[in-house]
């Protein structure tokens, strides 16, 4: 069956968060996510300035990794590295929940902390709840903490643990009712894949496999009109 026709582009985070990252790479990244139109590259925060400064007037939009990927980090820190992210120019944030806390049933340490961040830097915020480790109480639990702290996106995962399945994004997406977007993220190796997940209720989706992506469904499309 031919691929629909879809400007995936449009959906991508382009992630630039392998742990041995360089500049030169950030700058190949940025280089063809402003070529592509992604919506924004994803950075860690060491990056930020440097991204922004090289997308600066372009639709490109630079999204700043807080806590990740972990979470484990003080509220304190989380939020200093969320508010010197904006500074240094990040337009949105991806920001890891601290499921030792969602583990433990304090919840409304977890509530107060993300309602911080997404209160003190005036960004959208993206929360990730690393849905391969949780069960689905846990999932429900922490997306409705999310939205209840203002957040704009969850996200599914970090891609450490597993990554994004059309089972989790339709939950979410049953759940949130579309109140709130869904960013699928990790292990998104196909066009296939993401047309599934787009078609599960995903809104965003995050890989470093976009421009792969789209040159193969460009292809599929192709061969479907021969």
């Amino acid at each position: 069956m031919t691929p629909p026709e879809i400007d995936l582009a449009s959906y991508i985070d382009h992630a630039l968060l392998s742990v041995t990252t360089t500049l030169q790479q950030v700058q190949q990244g940025c280089n063809c996510a402003d070529y592509f139109h992604f919506p924004t590259v994803c950075v860690y925060p060491y990056a930020v300035s440097y991204a922004a400064e090289l997308l600066y007037g372009k639709k490109t939009g630079v999204c700043a990794v807080i806590g990740f990927p972990s979470g484990l980090s003080t509220t304190n820190v989380k939020l200093y590295e969320a508010i010197e992210a904006v500074e240094n120019g990040a337009t949105e944030l991806d920001v890891m929940l601290n499921l030792g806390m969602l583990q433990a049933g304090e919840l409304d340490q977890l509530h107060a902390e993300i309602a911080q961040i997404v209160q003190e830097t005036g960004k959208p915020i993206k929360a990730i709840l690393e849905t391969a480790l949780l069960d689905e109480n846990q999932k429900r639990l922490a997306a409705e903490l999310c939205m209840d702290a203002g957040v704009v996106y969850l996200k599914t995962s970090t891609g450490l643990f597993g990554g994004a399945t059309v089972e989790d994004v339709q939950f979410l997406a049953k759940m949130t009712k579309g109140r709130i977007g869904i960013k699928a993220s990790g292990g998104i190796r196909t066009p296939q894949q993401a047309l599934d997940l787009l078609a599960a209720g995903a809104t965003r989706l995050g890989t470093s496999r976009g421009p792969e992506l789209i040159k193969l469904l460009q292809e599929q499309q192709l061969e479907g009109v021969r």
